[in-house]
């Protein structure tokens, strides 16, 4: 990571007006940290978050906001017209969690079984329902319009972004922002870059079928054990020998099944992995070895392949000027939060769609603990700094404000 620091100030608007707004967002902290652990406790699938979103819309609609349910399914849009002039911004919160077995113990772990926000979109959901109630209290001071997505199903291929943008996300929107509470950032850095900063997740399969028969006797059979072996070990060497070594890229075997006794050799065996890269130039080539490595290693071990490929979502591409206006609105908040450019992230995000259509930026607010003992992403006992959410909801306002009051 690259650091840079920037000095603490007022913003532009200095004064009573700036003080007042950091009371109204401080104010709905509670708030904030009580929705979070609401959503916590009753976590919901891709697609299936109809008790998350209904609770959205409510808050929304008690709040003066136009709402729209069931966008992309599951999605909610609510819209705030301020009474000033100025330009429609978009700010955006993905919903859903993840099929893992929560093993916290706090009052407001998991009561889904085998369902878990394990990735911080409880957290996003209740920070931007916290922006959303800052604007309808202050929406004499809004200049511009605010539209906020509460977008689900960022966990699961296809995701929910292309569909909220074909039922009409964007329009007329000028700009969008997004932000992930990050705990590999301890609390207090608030990092992003301009360009590429987050990589495509695409996702392969590969079967391998032969003859099994007795583990005594190998030499009547195929073994399709040892053929995904070599398959896993040759793939190893793919970024190594293929790819510029100037450029990121990532290939992971994440499964690796094949046989049913000790003493059989198994007809089948199935691999899959992500690959992560952030050029189509990259994303192409390890796409092509990949399916010639399958055929050629498997045809060696005299076995059978049946290659398959799904592309994920495109890489997170910052735009620089929109980049560079985030890191003055956050630069001129007197957070004490370090304001960092970071390095790309392998992790992939579909709110790359949203910004393959407008202009926006995507950031990261430091969540971990500061000894950096923070459980990962997609971990069983992940749990965040929950004031992080402040310091997103005041980063959010602050932005979306000098993207709507620009001329």
């Amino acid at each position: 990571m690259r650091t840079f620091f920037y000095n603490g100030k007022m913003g532009k608007k200095g004064g009573r007006s700036e003080m007042l707004a950091e009371e109204t967002i401080r104010a709905l902290e509670p708030d904030m940290v009580a929705w979070r652990r609401h959503f916590h406790r009753h976590p919901e699938l891709s697609f299936q978050e109809f008790r998350t979103s209904e609770r959205i819309a409510g808050l929304l609609e008690s709040w003066g906001l136009e709402v729209r349910r069931g966008v992309a399914g599951t999605g909610v849009i609510g819209t705030l017209r301020g009474a000033r002039p100025g330009k429609t911004v978009a700010l955006r919160a993905d919903i859903d969690a993840l099929p893992i077995q929560d093993q916290k113990t706090c009052d407001y772990a998991s009561r889904t079984p085998g369902v878990m926000h394990a990735c911080g979109h409880d957290g996003h959901t209740a920070q931007l329902l916290a922006v959303a109630r800052y604007y309808s209290l202050r929406r004499q001071e809004t200049a511009g319009t605010r539209v906020f997505l509460f977008q689900p199903a960022e966990e699961t291929l296809p995701g929910g972004a292309a569909a909220m943008i074909r039922e009409g996300a964007l329009d007329g929107v000028a700009a969008v922002f997004g932000c992930h509470l990050w705990t590999p950032f301890p609390y207090g850095v608030v990092a992003t870059r301009p360009g590429p900063i987050m990589a495509s997740p695409d996702e392969f399969e590969i079967e391998i079928a032969g003859r099994g028969g007795h583990a005594g006797m190998p030499h009547l059979s195929s073994d399709v054990l040892l053929a995904g072996a070599h398959l896993v070990t040759a793939i190893q060497s793919i970024v190594s020998r293929n790819v510029d070594p100037l450029e990121a890229a990532v290939v992971t075997v994440g499964r690796f099944a094949a046989g049913t006794a000790n003493n059989v050799i198994a007809e089948t065996c199935r691999i899959g992995g992500t690959v992560r890269t952030f050029t189509e130039e990259a994303r192409g080539i390890i796409r092509r070895r990949l399916e010639e490595t399958a055929a050629h290693v498997c045809a060696l071990h005299g076995a059978r392949q049946e290659f398959r490929y799904v592309e994920g979502y495109p890489p997170v591409v910052n735009d620089p000027k929109e980049t560079a206006r985030f890191f003055r609105a956050a630069s001129a908040l007197d957070g004490g939060w370090k304001v960092t450019e970071c390095d790309r992230i392998m992790a992939g995000e579909d709110f790359s769609y949203y910004l393959q259509e407008r202009p926006g930026c995507y950031f990261f607010v430091g969540a971990g603990r500061p000894d950096g003992s923070s459980a990962p992403h997609h971990h069983p006992l992940f749990d965040i700094e929950e004031k992080a959410m402040f310091a997103a909801a005041r980063l959010l306002i602050a932005v979306a404000d000098d993207a709507a009051e620009e001329n």
